[in-house]
């Protein structure tokens, strides 16, 4: 089996309107309670069908073009992984980077 997908992110222009949407759409409790306003889903707290779910979030007041789903694959060596996606044909966008109390992470288009 190839890397698992581990966190996603939905990029909203709105971040309220969004998190109300998605909480509403799909019942997700969205916790915005932190200094930057992050909508943090718990995957505990949200699935319901047999156990399956991965936790994700809500990032806000993204420019117009810039808003979409962003997902988030593990891996080994992000540099290796990033220098493998240009080899390939892919855009190197970030990374890699080290969130603060967080993971490593990299991003390509």
């Amino acid at each position: 089996m190839g890397n698992a997908v581990v966190h996603f992110e939905v990029m909203a222009q709105d971040r309220a309107k969004a998190a109300e949407f998605f909480s509403k759409l799909f019942g997700w409790k969205i916790d915005t309670d932190n200094p930057i306003g992050y909508g943090v889903i718990s995957h505990s707290e949200n699935h319901s069908v047999g156990g399956v779910g991965i936790g994700g979030g809500i990032f806000g007041d993204m420019p117009k073009g810039q808003d979409g789903v962003t997902f988030y694959v593990e891996v080994d060596d992000v540099e290796t992984t990033l220098a493998q996606a240009e080899r390939l044909g892919g855009q190197r966008l970030m990374g890699p980077e080290s969130a603060e109390g967080g993971p490593t992470f990299g991003h390509i288009l």
